[in-house]
Formats: C-alpha cells, sequence, structure tokens
C-alpha cells in the first residue's frame, strides 16, 4: 500500500489506487451512495436484472456456480440468488474481508441450503477458486459497471483471467453504465447530502491511519468532473490552500487548487464496448437496456 500511494502522489498529476477507498468504513459509505436519489445506476441495474432474471435463469441452466467479482454487500445478487435453480455455489469475491465477513450470515440466513464461499482479493488478478463441483457451469457477475473503473489493459485483464476461470462454457453477467448528459452523471458522484465526499475524502482517512501520514481532512474537498475526450467520471480531492504533507518520511507539496485524482468512472456507448469486446475472449448473448438507456446488463458467452 505504502508504495503504491508514494509513486501515485510522486507523479505531476497526483493520483491514489481507487481500490483504496474501500477499506471499511468505504465500503459502507458506498453503500449508502447506492441508496442516494442522485444515484441512478443502482436502482436502474437492480430494474433491469429483476426483469431479465427469468430469461437469465433459462439461458444459464441448473447447478450452477455464481462467482460474484467485486462482491460488497451482495444486494443486487439476491435477484439472481432467487431466479437461479438448485445453485451448486456462491463465490464472492471483494478486497474488504470486514464486508464478506458482514454480508455471508445475513446470506446464509436467507440462502441456508446455499453454499458460500468468501474469496478475500482483487478481481484483478482472479484468486483460485474453492474447490466445487467441476461438472458445475460457472457463471460470472460483474455489476454496478465496475468494469468503468478500469481502463483498457486492466479491462483486457479482467475479461481473460475470468474467461480462464470460468471455462468454455462459463457465462458472464456484467454491468455497463452507458454515456448520457453531464446534468444526470456530476450529481450522481457529488451528492446533496456529501456522501460520496465523505467517501471520497475517507481515502485520506484511511491513508493518515494505515500509514501514519498528516493529511488535514479540513484542507481537501471532494471534486466530480466529466471528462468528456475520455468519455468518463473523474473523482478528485481537491487542496484548498499550499500545503505540505508527509507519508513513509517523505513529503509532497501541494499548491491551491492541486488535486489527487482518486477514481474514474467510464461511461460507454455501443462502438466501445464492441470495441473493448472484440480483443476479448467473449461475446454478447444478450443485451438487457432500461427504457431510457441509462444502463445495460450484458450476458456474455465464450466465442
Amino acid at each position: 500500500m505504502l508504495d503504491d500511494v508514494l509513486e501515485g502522489l510522486a507523479g505531476r498529476q497526483k493520483t491514489l489506487p481507487s481500490r483504496l477507498l474501500y477499506d471499511a468504513r468505504g465500503s459502507d459509505l458506498f453503500e449508502d451512495i447506492t441508496a442516494l436519489p442522485e444515484y441512478y445506476p443502482t436502482r436502474t441495474e437492480t430494474a433491469i436484472l429483476t426483469a431479465a432474471a427469468p430469461d437469465l435463469s433459462r439461458r444459464i441452466g441448473e447447478g450452477a456456480v455464481l462467482v460474484e467479482y467485486g462482491a460488497g454487500a451482495s444486494v443486487k445478487t439476491r435477484i439472481l440468488l432467487d431466479a437461479l435453480e438448485a445453485l451448486a455455489g456462491y463465490v464472492p469475491i471483494d478486497v474488504s474481508e470486514d464486508m464478506l465477513a458482514k454480508t455471508k450470515p445475513l446470506l446464509q440466513q436467507d440462502y441456508p441450503e446455499l453454499p458460500i464461499h468468501p474469496v478475500v482479493g482483487n478481481f484483478l488478478v482472479p484468486p483460485p477458486l474453492p474447490d466445487i463441483d467441476p461438472r458445475a457451469r460457472r457463471v460470472g457477475f460483474f455489476p454496478g459497471s465496475t468494469i468503468g473503473n478500469l481502463d483498457d489493459a486492466d479491462i483486457e485483464t479482467f475479461l481473460a483471467g475470468a474467461a480462464e476461470e470460468l471455462g468454455p462454457d462459463g457465462l458472464l453477467v456484467l454491468g455497463v453504465d452507458l454515456k448520457k448528459s453531464p446534468d444526470i452523471l456530476i450529481p450522481a458522484y457529488d451528492d446533496a447530502q456529501g456522501v460520496t465526499a465523505d467517501f471520497n475524502r475517507n481515502l485520506l482517512v484511511r491513508i493518515n491511519r494505515e500509514l501514519g501520514a498528516d493529511f488535514d481532512l479540513d484542507a481537501f474537498r471532494h471534486e466530480a468532473r466529466w471528462n468528456e475526450a475520455d468519455s468518463r467520471m473523474e473523482m478528485h480531492l481537491v487542496s484548498l490552500a499550499d500545503q505540505s504533507v508527509t507519508i513513509g518520511g517523505k513529503r509532497f507539496d501541494f499548491a491551491a487548487g492541486e488535486t489527487i485524482h482518486t477514481e474514474n468512472s467510464r461511461k460507454f456507448d455501443t462502438a466501445q464496448i464492441e470495441r473493448l469486446l472484440a480483443a476479448s475472449p467473449w461475446r454478447v448473448a444478450e443485451n438487457y437496456r432500461d427504457a431510457s438507456d441509462l444502463f445495460s446488463v450484458l450476458l456474455l458467452a465464450r466465442k
């Protein structure tokens, strides 16, 4: 963690890895974000999945293993757990061990017959899956347009790794946020209640706590930006004054107005999706969308 932080803050555009946003507090804050009125992705994707569930169940068949990448609280997962028949197991993968530990007993209470095998890990480097029936079809689930947090190289890495992990008859259910007006996008990442701002600044709280840094939390504000050229929302922390911060014995100077770039959330159109999949082992078997074309849930099959 220290090396990643020092490397990111040493660049001309200071950055911090977005995965560091998701400590226990950050994961809880993100779950709060998904319930905000401005945050359209969760409710839109949930509605799409609910409508598509019968067709997904038919296409997937009985006795599958569901593997979720970046599981979080597994809220949307319940739609698939309710719809899929005779699941052989559920494997939630997440970087937050605390979130997995909190979620498993809640799921086990509602699905007592379902084998649940949490795995702590980074989905970009898929950890070995638990020893589950090798004859069962493996179905990946990557909701929330988390794929939009990745650059092209990481998307290629993820799609190739998932294909290898899920196998030749595997399927992947992929949530993709579609390109739309900044008037909709910016409030989704800068809500009126300030929850997203707390989520972003919590990254500094974590670095102070775990690395002994001395960030002044009141000296940075959250900012959400639409980057048209790169078709992405960006989260930044803006320095409110000339200041210095010490981390791991190294000093970093900030000018007033200088930012730390903490996260990207890319938005895709059809051509961009087709381009990314063209270089992957996957093809689109079905494309489920809402009536307003805000969001898409893709069912991918192997080529």
